[in-house]
């Protein structure tokens, strides 16, 4: 199988194991805005982003350093070495900072820190056991785990909502539980207490060439979160909670685009590293990919906004309907975070992250500026417009950066700016003869533009 055919071959067992528990968290958001207030569904959001943000702190990213290392990994003793080393410093590092966070939520009587503390545990947790798998090439059963997850979750969600009522508590413990079981299956499906040893926890050459490559991406990871997260703080403070309850609703669209490109990325980071052992060849492999990516990520662009027109009304309700005016602009802003993660799988290859971390760092600071500078003025749309100019920064500047590994070839595509363009006008204009034309056009030219990879996937079917 060429490395082109592995990499979309394992995209798609990707995205067999979540698709279909994706589809259906879109038909539970009635559910959420039904029964969920915009001020608990904004404290929840607010919840998860601040997780999102300090999972990278206490574990230094050491799962992703794991996961690059696993990939070169020859014998046993290499691959017990590297996970024994990330399990000390993660257990250790977890212990910690639960104790300060329980200390500073006990003096400060801030609410929820209990649970906030497991929340972050169970995260944790499930992002190791979900590297080691993904490190030791079980794809297939990485896949498979994550439909589990996604179904306990979903599950919980429902009988700690609609049934027993505990209201935004039951979207963390729901969670909470669906990530320890599948944590537990792992553990012992994988056996990894097999690659754990006590001997090998010492300081050592793999330790610190292993934190050397997780310790910019923390940075990196942080910016990305530290985007979202003043998003929702900023909302939260000027705008109150309410108004964050709505600009996370607005969010959960382009999330759904993000997660798609996720399937991609978590092949695309080990196929990129692959890669280079043909240095000739990863030229080759890296810029047919990134054409093919790019036309895709483009047609999911113009395929949600022309499609949403139709679909919204369906699935948010009350309060949450403004959220509608905000999802264009947040979906294009998820296209170039996409974009610049692909020039990140290539830095992470060449196992220069530095590069990554001082992009983002930038591009967090930028946010923060443009978002206060806007928000007293246009509202919401200050964090939309601060996260779409933040997220071209990045970009631009990656695109810029990759030239020193390998030179990518791309031209601007008018046609498809302009197709955008008219599509972002039906849109807003609320014209329903206008938009179901503009959906039938942009379904025909995004075949067109998409049609080699689509004979190619077809052609894949038919043998």
């Amino acid at each position: 199988m060429s490395k082109k055919a592995e990499l979309f071959f394992n995209t798609f067992i990707i995205a067999i194991g979540k698709m279909s528990t994706q589809v259906i968290s879109v038909f539970l958001l009635p559910l959420y805005t039904s029964i969920l207030s915009t001020q608990e569904y904004g404290v929840y959001d607010l919840i998860v982003t601040i997780t999102t943000f300090l999972a990278p702190v206490v574990t230094l990213l050491m799962e992703e350093a794991m996961f690059r290392f696993l990939i070169d990994c020859k014998t046993k003793q290499e691959i017990k070495n590297v996970i024994s080393q990330t399990f000390s410093y993660i257990v250790r590092s977890t212990i910690i900072f639960s104790v300060l966070i329980g200390v500073v939520g006990a003096l400060c009587k801030i609410p929820y820190t209990g649970i906030f503390i497991i929340y972050l545990i169970a995260v944790i947790v499930m992002l190791l056991m979900n590297a080691i798998t993904r490190g030791l090439g079980k794809i297939k059963l990485y896949s498979g785990a994550n439909v589990l997850l996604s179904l306990l979750t979903i599950l919980l969600n429902v009988v700690f909502i609609a049934w027993i009522k505990i209201g935004m508590e039951g979207l963390l413990w729901s969670v909470i539980i669906s990530n320890i079981i599948v944590s537990i299956f792992l553990f012992v499906r994988l056996k990894v207490y097999k690659f754990i040893s006590l001997k090998r926890v010492e300081k050592s050459k793999t330790m610190k060439e292993m934190i050397k490559y997780s310790f910019p991406l923390v940075p990196n990871s942080l910016s990305w979160t530290i985007i979202n997260l003043s998003d929702r703080l900023i909302v939260s403070s000027v705008l109150g909670t309410a108004a964050n309850g709505i600009y996370s609703m607005a969010y959960k669209f382009p999330n759904y685009m993000d997660t798609l490109y996720s399937f991609f990325y978590t092949a695309w980071k080990e196929s990129a590293s692959k890669a280079l052992n043909d240095e000739g060849d990863a030229r080759r492999f890296y810029n047919s990919i990134y054409r093919t990516v790019r036309n895709f990520m483009y047609a999911i662009v113009t395929g949600m906004i022309a499609c949403l027109p139709f679909i919204m009304p369906l699935l948010i309700k009350g309060d949450f309907q403004e959220a509608y005016i905000y999802v264009p602009i947040l979906i294009i802003a998820t296209y170039f975070s996409n974009m610049s993660s692909f020039f990140g799988g290539i830095f992470a290859a060449y196992k220069n992250t530095k590069i990554m971390g001082k992009t983002t760092i930038i591009s967090a600071v930028i946010n923060v500026i443009v978002n206060i500078a806007l928000i007293k003025f246009v509202g919401l749309w200050a964090a939309a417009i601060s996260t779409v100019v933040a997220t071209f920064f990045v970009y631009i500047q990656r695109k810029k950066k990759v030239r020193r590994y390998v030179k990518i070839r791309s031209r601007v595509r008018w046609l498809n700016l302009i197709i955008l363009g008219i599509v972002l006008g039906a849109y807003y204009s609320q014209n329903m003869v206008f938009q179901i034309v503009m959906l039938i056009l942009t379904v025909i030219y995004c075949v067109y533009i998409n049609k080699k990879i689509l004979k190619d996937i077809l052609g894949k079917f038919k043998h």
